[in-house]
């Protein structure tokens, strides 16, 4: 896969569809490499006419990796965000957006439709806050605006997410399939063949969790974007899961709310991932978004 220097890193990237298509970033969660954006579920998109990128965020997969930083105290800074005191982590959302904006520079693309998921989206808010000149549309999924009054993840969920995963190839793999089963979608059928196979591949193409514990910090550190949100004037999509056990639905509530005019899709059943049965959904609101965008 391509790779180019942008906002100082490297960043591995991917690409579906024709470069003459309209232009889909596509933005991962938490830890998440490209690749969990399935192949088929991208060459969808490009069926419907996008020219689709999706890469690898800073830390994770073949991008560039922030080890110098070393790995930062959670609790530390779970502790600080509680009682209002200063938080310092390694980076924020805001260079992760500025990351995403670099990329589109390298790649000549003045302005694209910015897709994110759980961690995706809150990058995809702030690239529509801090450069919304680039962004032609909106869409944020699983995600939330971030504000501290708003329900969070089930103690037992975030627990999980927090546990370091074993170092071998197997355990990692078990690990994946427990974690995914946890915050998978209780109204869809569970796919342990697909989430065994994604994650084996996960692990061989890099294994680097101090990486995912830097981007949980920038997570935790960024604060709440509601009032900024009010500030995106483009045509803009949230869509959650009824069931999120990690990120409560309430969050994409509160995004929809922010967003003057953004579209509220709250799929029953969903929970933090992406079932493969509401692909044809998902795909079809998303190009009707960028379908209006383009009007």
């Amino acid at each position: 896969m391509p790779n180019v220097r942008a906002n100082g890193i490297r960043i591995e990237y991917d690409t579906f569809g024709k470069p003459g298509d309209e232009p889909l970033l596509l933005v991962m969660g938490l830890g998440g490499q490209m690749i969990l954006w399935h192949e088929e579920f991208c060459g969808r998109l490009a069926e419907s006419g996008h020219y689709v990128i999706r890469f690898d965020n800073r830390d994770v997969g073949l991008s560039t990796k922030l080890d110098e930083a070393g790995i930062p105290d959670i609790f530390g800074i779970l502790q600080a965000v509680a009682s209002g005191g200063p938080v310092r982590v390694p980076y924020t959302l805001d260079d992760m957006a500025d990351d995403a904006a670099g990329l589109l520079d390298a790649l000549g693309i003045d302005r694209a439709h910015v897709c994110g998921a759980s961690m995706g989206g809150m990058i995809a808010q702030t690239i529509a806050i801090r450069h919304p000149d680039r962004v032609r549309s909106l869409v944020s999924i699983m995600s939330t605006t971030g504000h501290r009054d708003l329900p969070q993840a089930k103690p037992e969920v975030f627990s999980l997410l927090v546990t370091p995963s074993p170092a071998d190839r197997a355990g990692f793999v078990d690990h994946s399939v427990v974690l995914w089963r946890a915050i998978g979608s209780p109204g869809f059928p569970f796919d342990e063949e697909m989430i065994r196979e994604r994650s084996a591949r996960t692990y061989d193409r890099c294994f680097h969790p101090a990486g995912s514990a830097r981007q949980l910090a920038a997570i935790l550190a960024h604060g709440s974007r509601r009032e900024a949100l009010r500030g995106v004037k483009v045509p803009a999509l949230v869509i959650h899961g009824a069931d999120d056990p990690l990120v409560p639905v309430e969050g994409g509530k509160d995004t929809a709310a922010a967003i003057p005019g953004a579209e509220l899709m709250i799929v029953e059943g969903m929970g933090h991932d992406n079932p493969r049965p509401i692909w044809p959904r998902v795909v079809g609101a998303i190009t009707d978004l960028t379908r209006r965008a383009r009007r």
